[in-house]
């Protein structure tokens, strides 16, 4: 029997569910793109992330290859939920014996806003003891928490007394690749990596080259995506592969996507290009890469000696500023030459602080993205 036949009997594809993957706020349009490319069905996205629907595979599949989600959430239920006893009965309509059995270990995250309650951890307890009740009535045993590592992570969203209740299918932050073994100081996440590639509108059959590359990320992120490999590869297992309801059928599907995944990969096309004056930021961006199994041209050097051919390609960078690392102007006016000398070259500038703006030309554009905390402008010069 061929594979599709085989997985057509495995996976109902008319199953209807619904999922919400997020993202870091100013990428949302960048992950929407992702998701359609994934051929993945009714994207619509919001603040925070993108909706969209299909079957259990069509959940995996983003978990798989998405670079620029967060999390992939697959909402179970919505409910008016008002106080602690309506948040209790609201959670205990769910049967949570589908993902959940004494042997299989659970934690709670929980947002509020506008609601009669007001306090996440009180809420995530509220839940909690709402799962594990209904499981011990029914099995005699409860199972057992897990704040660390659980086996089912919970998220539940509370805003004007209505619940909404999601199961994480990854588990834990799909921007945690793998591949990151150490850190300089303020490390660029990888999944906002991915979005700046994307927001820049790098064509991956291209060159790219990271002037100031740190740990890597953004470097390392254009590899994977040159070389086609899904990121989820990266991880020996999504969290969905941990529920008690996941068969050995639906393994032989995941399996069977991982191959296909795997004989995707290819050789980059162009060129892959890590510098940075710091020689340890150089050794520890190929320490990552070598985890990530992907292979990057580097040099030591200043960004004011980069030689550029003609292109075209990107050139990317995270470049420090006062509230998180040292810099001075004379940086900022390397920055700006290079701009200026660019030709077929696309440059894109991650700027955490308006000095860094100030300091360049004015933008072909410009797109406002969270880094972690900090409200940041993607700067592009394009030619």
């Amino acid at each position: 029997m061929g594979f599709e036949r085989w997985y057509r009997r495995l996976i109902d594809l008319n199953e209807r569910l619904v999922f919400f993957a997020t993202a870091a706020k100013g990428t949302e349009g960048a992950l929407r793109d992702e998701l359609r490319e994934l051929r993945l069905r009714r994207i619509r996205a919001d603040r925070g992330g993108v909706h969209f629907e299909g079957n259990r595979a069509d959940g995996w599949r983003a978990c798989l290859h998405s670079r620029i989600a967060l999390r992939i959430l697959r909402q179970l239920g919505t409910f008016t939920a008002v106080g602690s006893d309506g948040l209790y009965q609201a959670v205990r309509q769910i049967n949570w014996a589908l993902y959940l059995n004494p042997e299989v270990t659970v934690a709670v995250t929980s947002y509020c806003k506008d609601s009669v309650l007001t306090h996440t951890n009180y809420i995530a307890q509220v839940v909690k003891d709402a799962i594990v009740d209904q499981q011990r009535e029914r099995l005699g045993q409860r199972p057992s928490v897990d704040r660390k590592d659980p086996d089912v992570h919970v998220f539940v969203h509370l805003v004007a007394n209505e619940l909404t209740v999601y199961l994480d299918l990854a588990g834990e932050s799909l921007h945690r690749r793998g591949y990151r073994a150490e850190a300089l100081a303020a490390p660029l996440k990888e999944n906002l990596a991915a979005a700046i590639l994307r927001l820049a509108k790098w064509d991956p059959e291209t060159s790219f080259i990271d002037p100031m590359c740190g740990s890597g990320t953004l470097a390392i992120e254009a590899a994977l995506r040159a070389c086609n490999v899904a990121p989820g590869l990266l991880r020996p297992k999504m969290g969905f592969e941990r529920w008690a309801s996941f068969s050995k059928q639906e393994a032989s599907v995941m399996a069977e996507m991982r191959a296909q995944a795997k004989a995707a990969v290819r050789q980059a096309s162009a060129p892959i290009m890590a510098m940075d004056i710091d020689p340890q930021a150089v050794e520890l961006t190929l320490a990552n890469a070598k985890l990530a199994g992907v292979k990057l041209a580097h040099a030591v050097q200043p960004l004011d000696k980069l030689a550029l051919g003609t292109g075209p390609g990107l050139i990317a960078m995270n470049p420090p500023y006062g509230r998180r690392l040292a810099a001075d102007s004379s940086l900022y006016n390397d920055i700006a030459r290079l701009i200026a000398r660019r030709r077929h070259w696309t440059v894109a500038v991650l700027a955490g602080d308006r000095s860094i703006e100030r300091a360049l030309p004015k933008a072909t554009r410009w797109q406002g993205v969270f880094n972690g905390d900090l409200d940041s402008r993607l700067l592009m010069f394009e030619s």
